[in-house]
């Protein structure tokens, strides 16, 4: 029998934006779409164009290869026609393929909020549907409020979402916007919306304010819902959103649903959702969540004792699934063999291609848990665990070596009198047998190091040139007296290749320069550069 399958809608970028704490800038919008992109994901929510000016540059042009790529913003306004409210102008003009609006189902609201009446709202939805598919667009409609506006005004929910299906919306997704519905209640009041829309043109937005976001998820879905809106590891407003990549696992993994349903990652993309889930962590400089089913470093974890017995003898005893299966490792003091065939598959990731009998692999094994325990994670850092690992294979030339560095910071009134901070920096290197100084000033500490030290690499200067720094993060390892700082820099190039590098060290200008020399020193070994030329 033939299984059903389930879109997956991604509102990271747009919902999870929302989350305390986390500010996508546009390379990290761009980053997270094409990691999105990769896994599997249906539908890429980018944010709200016309909005505010980091949206409205992001739909200057598709970000989604597979994806459908989707703007995100509000029916028209009340006394306007589409064609004259300039929300909808903007996402008509945006290069998205579908667009999702959003839709005040809760009549309370409609009243409060909008100001207008329960016509004139039905009748925003039904224009907003219809401007988009003239236009040849994907629609999306999500029902805001859907389940407390149900519970209060049953027959103008329904309303709302059968206008939004018979103008021709794809999907019409019903929100438990407060996070407050219980599991029970939306299976109930998904089926009795099945009664005016189809299933296979509903979908569910959850929200985890009772920690029942992923639950109320599945819960749809049995009733129905063939389309689920999340994000990575459950970012969102206040508590959150579903977490996808739980759902993900879920959906895949466990029989009550693997084999009723498919989805579009297969099993190479599960296979890397755990890589995917820490990126974006480490692409917000957020510290992953140990914790998190499926993918967090704790998620298949077993101290001594009686359970480590048993896993050893039989790892289903404590594991629900396979952790390879999602990218994981099992993680026992006596188990060696995991972090063997995890290491294997971060070194295929990366383009490194060892037998799994090669004796060098307990060697990167041993280094990758030793740097672990000062603080790197190299989750985030793919050219850092390049490097690390060319190293120990013997396969970095000493391009260049630095013989020491020097940094002042100075606090100064400028040639207007006006009170500035200025940086200077430099860096002696030795490059075969030329020793080469040089100084820069720059914005700050690490600005003003990366200028210097780029400034003149002798016989690789050329390479040097089109480098740019992207992106810059630093974390606290761990806090009090001897605190161990973590920073993660992103370099780009003039052919659009970026990689990100790591450097831990109780000095934050210490850690900034180990990350800085690892960028250049992978530059110049993708580039083929020789230590001899």
């Amino acid at each position: 029998m033939s299984r059903e399958r389930i879109y997956l809608f991604d509102t990271t970028l747009r919902d999870g934006a929302q989350t305390t704490g986390v500010d996508f800038s546009l390379e990290d919008k761009r980053q997270v779409a094409q990691l999105l992109d990769d896994l599997g994901i249906d539908y890429v929510e980018g944010g709200y164009p016309g909005a505010n000016p980091l949206d409205t540059t992001f739909f200057a042009e598709p970000r989604t290869r597979r994806a459908h790529f989707t703007a995100f913003g509000m029916t028209k306004r009340a006394g306007r026609s589409a064609s004259n409210d300039p929300g909808i102008v903007a996402l008509l003009d945006a290069k998205a393929d579908a667009i999702c609006f959003v839709a005040k189902s809760w009549d309370y609201h409609v009243r409060v909020a909008l100001e207008t009446s329960l016509e004139e709202n039905l009748a925003g939805i039904r224009d907003s549907v219809l401007a988009a598919r003239e236009r040849g667009r994907e629609v999306i409609v999500d029902c805001e409020h859907f389940f407390d506006g149900f519970k209060a005004n049953r027959d103008f929910a329904l309303a709302c979402a059968s206008a939004a299906y018979e103008a021709g919306a794809r999907w019409v997704v019903l929100c438990d916007t407060n996070g407050g519905t219980l599991p029970d209640e939306v299976a109930r009041i998904v089926g009795e919306v099945t009664a005016c829309v189809p299933g296979s043109h509903l979908g569910i937005h959850a929200h985890d304010d009772c920690g029942c976001a992923v639950a109320n998820s599945l819960a749809a879905i049995d009733a129905g819902v063939r389309h689920v809106q999340g994000t990575m590891n459950g970012l969102g407003e206040r508590c959150g959103n579903a977490n996808l990549v739980t759902l993900i696992g879920t959906l895949k993994l466990k029989d009550g649903f693997a084999s009723r349903f498919e989805i579009g990652v297969d099993d190479a993309g599960l296979a890397s959702m755990t890589h995917v889930s820490r990126q974006v962590d480490e692409l917000l400089n957020r510290q992953p969540n140990r914790h998190a089913p499926f993918v967090g470093a704790s998620a298949f974890a077993t101290k001594a004792g009686i359970h480590a017995s048993a896993v050893v003898k039989d790892p289903r005893t404590y594991e629900h699934v396979d952790p390879g299966v999602v990218g994981n490792e099992r993680r026992l003091l006596v188990s060696v063999q995991a972090g063997r065939s995890n290491i294997l598959a971060e070194l295929e990731r990366v383009g490194i291609s060892l037998p799994r009998d090669d004796s060098r692999i307990g060697r990167v094994l041993e280094e990758v848990k030793r740097k672990e325990a000062e603080g790197y994670s190299f989750e985030g850092a793919d050219a850092s665990f390049y490097v690390l690992v060319k190293r120990l294979l013997g396969e970095v030339p000493t391009f260049f070596e630095v013989e020491r560095f020097s940094v002042k910071v100075e606090r100064r009134h400028n040639a207007v009198g006006a009170l500035t901070t200025v940086a200077e920096a430099i860096v002696k290197v030795k490059v075969g047998d030329e020793v080469l100084i040089s100084a820069a000033e720059g914005n700050g500490p690490v600005n003003a190091l990366d200028l210097a030290l780029r400034k003149d690499l002798g016989r690789y200067q050329e390479l040097m040139t089109d480098l740019k720094l992207i992106d810059y993060k630093v974390r606290i390892y761990q806090g009090g007296s001897d605190a161990v700082t973590r920073v993660l820099i992103e370099f780009g190039d003039a052919e659009g290749n970026c990689w990100t590098t790591i450097g831990v060290s109780p000095n934050i200008i210490d850690a900034s320069f180990q990350a800085l020399t690892d960028s250049i020193t992978y530059k110049l070994l993708q580039s083929g550069a020789r230590a001899d030329a």
